[in-house]
């Protein structure tokens, strides 16, 4: 016995997809895709980019730290905690950061010749153990402004200056950050 055409019915046209549907689809699911590849790869940089900040600022109070430090322990003197240009030991402008010298106060004349760096985890994870690395910072600089006050008339307080501590991020293919810490000194620890 043999079936007929006509018993099993007529046949539809909505059996499958077309190939104009597919290649569609394709291209539908390809641009998905590509967005979230994107995403990914932005959320990766910015994370490079935080943990520069990160560094940046913590340098910065290190900086701020040190000088009050040495004021307390009386390491250096008030009038020593000046710009070299107004006759102290903190140099002017922009300078790398290198390692603290003899005094242990960043930002001085007497700064090392080795670059200021970090550790991070080796492929333990762990740090501490001997696979760490040390990434020296030399996308960083920092600059030591120390400024005299004024009083409410207007004269030169002779007992107190403020300390702006700049690290700036010097980063390719993204323009330069500054992380900024700011303090106030007074002569008497």
């Amino acid at each position: 016995m043999t079936r007929s055409r006509k018993a099993q019915g007529p046949r539809s046209s909505e059996e499958g997809f077309s190939l104009i549907e597919v290649i569609f689809a394709s291209v539908i699911l390809s641009v998905g895709l590509l967005s979230l590849l994107a995403v990914f790869a932005q959320a990766i940089s910015a994370s490079r980019y935080g943990r520069e900040d990160l560094i940046a600022k913590q340098k910065a109070r290190e900086a701020l730290e040190n000088v009050y430090a040495a004021r307390n322990d009386t390491s250096i003197t008030f009038n020593d905690i000046q710009n070299v240009s107004n006759g102290g030991i903190f140099k002017d402008g922009f300078q790398a950061l290198y390692l603290p010298g003899a005094n242990g106060i960043a930002g001085t004349a007497q700064d090392t010749t080795t670059m200021d760096s970090i550790i991070l985890p080796g492929a333990d994870g762990l740090v501490g153990t001997a696979d760490d690395v040390s990434v020296p910072l030399v996308n960083y600089r920092r600059q030591i402004l120390i400024a005299n006050l004024t009083n409410a008339d207007g004269s030169t307080n002779t007992d107190m200056r403020s300390i702006v501590v700049t690290v700036r991020v010097l980063s390719p293919g993204r323009a330069n950050r500054d992380m900024v810490v700011t303090g106030i000194i007074s002569r008497f620890p």
